[in-house]
């Protein structure tokens, strides 16, 4: 038996105004390339970089986020290495003083968490002839999360992205979109037949999606596994993973830190934390909004939500600010539990798939107070769900200018039940009359024949009629 050992380092731009090092404009979405440089980050001969406090800020926002120490003394080092997308021959990175060290999330162990710029963007031809760069993105804030080796799954790994992707955009730092490239996975998986002992580490890069992620860790440990058993040696490397043949692929020897020939970098000060009254722990902690984990726990104990409630208002903070605002509005209400989890049904079966219609707006589109007597008037079967369904449908699609209230949209759309009991008394009296063998069969203990008289009733009403008091009109006379 084989046991796969996973560390992750992950990538991921900051949400800046500027670059990491200098003033040109920090926007992922530019399309037109070589408009957002500048002398900095194109190395010029003779520049001189300066450090960008906010990125500082938002790491340090992540490294209290995710439990980590925060150094007090930190500074950054010339990472050497030549490649056509740095052209001064050297990333400005950390290496002995990262801004975070330890820290866990997702219940996954953190090594340390450091600031770094971005490399230029490389294009290549079809006819691999020539290739291009890019420099927009040549000296984005980028920051470098390393785990510890404790992964054992592919599943795993890929929870572990997600819930950092989730942290990242929870608390603004960064967009975090795999497929612009501004979060970035590599893995370094090895397997070992002895149980917590490490085999020989190889490094997975190329992977912009969390099912590549995953297929790629899977295809690894496959192959590290065969090679293993066929008496042959997995060789330290680092290997492309090819979207297309669902395959990694050798790219080049694995480099170590002595590759890189680290050393200070003498054009940028040292840092002393403690001496930046803005970067104090409770300063930070300040700017810190509720965070995933204490959410979960807080919609689970406030409303009882099922897991797929509370996972879609964790990841969207439109429609869970939406939510709130309704059941704010029930708060003396006896039954608030059954009436939050009465809107969260609706939100989830209906907003969520009008997303793209209601973008950032949902407000706009249909206030919290309109919502909320939409779930009274269902709560109180006054409409039928699928009458409250109509309601929120026409009040997306038409609006609700005139503030006309909402019982009065239900009446004029004929979508109020009727519950009056001499009008529905005339119904079950007629229904039961009609279908005596099934009044039998419901006396006999058969609770099934009870739903085909109330759709019998149903269907005499044309659907008005109030299912519930239907129900409980007939039950009163069978006895």
């Amino acid at each position: 038996m084989f046991e796969p050992t996973i560390g992750l380092e992950i990538h991921a731009e900051l949400r800046t105004k500027t670059k990491m090092f200098c003033n040109s404009k920090n926007d992922p979405d530019e399309k037109t390339p070589n408009v957002n440089i500048c002398p900095v980050c194109m190395a010029h001969p003779g520049v001189l970089p300066t450090i960008n406090k906010e990125a500082v800020r938002s790491l340090l926002r992540v490294g209290l986020a995710v439990d980590g120490t925060l150094a007090d003394y930190s500074e950054f080092d010339r990472k050497n290495y030549f490649y056509p997308d740095i052209p001064k021959a050297f990333q400005l990175s950390q290496y002995e003083f990262p801004f975070v060290e330890g820290g866990t999330l997702a219940g996954v162990a953190l090594t340390r968490i450091h600031l770094e710029e971005d490399t230029a963007r490389s294009l290549h031809t079809n006819d691999a002839e020539f290739s291009l760069v890019d420099f927009n993105r040549a000296g984005v804030p980028l920051m470098e999360l390393v785990t510890e080796p404790v992964i054992h799954t592919a599943q795993q790994a890929g929870d572990f992205a997600r819930e950092l992707q989730l942290l990242l955009r929870t608390l603004e730092v960064s967009h975090a979109n795999m497929e612009k490239g501004e979060m970035r996975v590599e893995a370094n998986i090895s397997v070992s037949k002895n149980k917590g002992e490490l085999g020989t580490k190889v490094e997975v890069k190329n992977l912009n999606s969390f099912r590549a992620v995953e297929r790629a860790i899977d295809f690894e440990i496959k192959r590290q596994i065969a090679l293993i058993e066929a008496g042959e040696r997995v060789v330290q490397e680092t290997r492309g993973w090819d979207e297309n043949k669902e395959v990694t692929f050798s790219q080049r020897l694995k480099e170590e830190a002595a590759d890189y020939r680290y050393f200070p970098e003498p054009d940028l000060p040292k840092l002393k934390i403690s001496e930046l009254p803005e970067f104090s722990h409770d300063a930070l902690r300040a700017t810190l909004p509720e965070l995933p984990n204490a959410k979960r726990e807080r919609l689970k104990e406030s409303y009882g939500l099922s897991e797929e409630a509370i996972e879609l208002y964790v990841s969207d903070v439109r429609l869970a600010t939406f939510f709130e605002a309704v059941v704010n509005l029930f708060e003396n209400a006896q039954d608030r539990t059954k009436l939050a989890k009465l809107t969260s049904n609706y939100v989830l079966n209906n907003l969520v798939a009008q997303r793209d219609v209601l973008e950032n707006h949902v407000t706009e589109y249909i206030t919290p107070q309109t919502f909320s007597e939409i779930i009274i008037l269902a709560h109180d079967g006054d409409i039928s769900s699928n009458g409250a369904v109509s309601l929120i449908q026409y009040v997306i699609r038409n609006g609700n200018s005139d503030k006309k209230a909402v019982r009065s949209l239900a009446e004029q759309e004929g979508l109020l039940q009727q519950s009056d009991e001499g009008a529905l008394g005339q119904i079950v009296d007629t229904v039961l009359a009609e279908n005596e063998a099934v009044v039998a069969e419901y006396k006999a203990g058969k609770e099934q024949a009870l739903q085909y008289l109330v759709g019998q009733g149903m269907k005499a009403s044309r659907g008005s009629a109030n299912p519930g008091k239907l129900k409980e009109l007939m039950q009163a006379k069978i006895g």
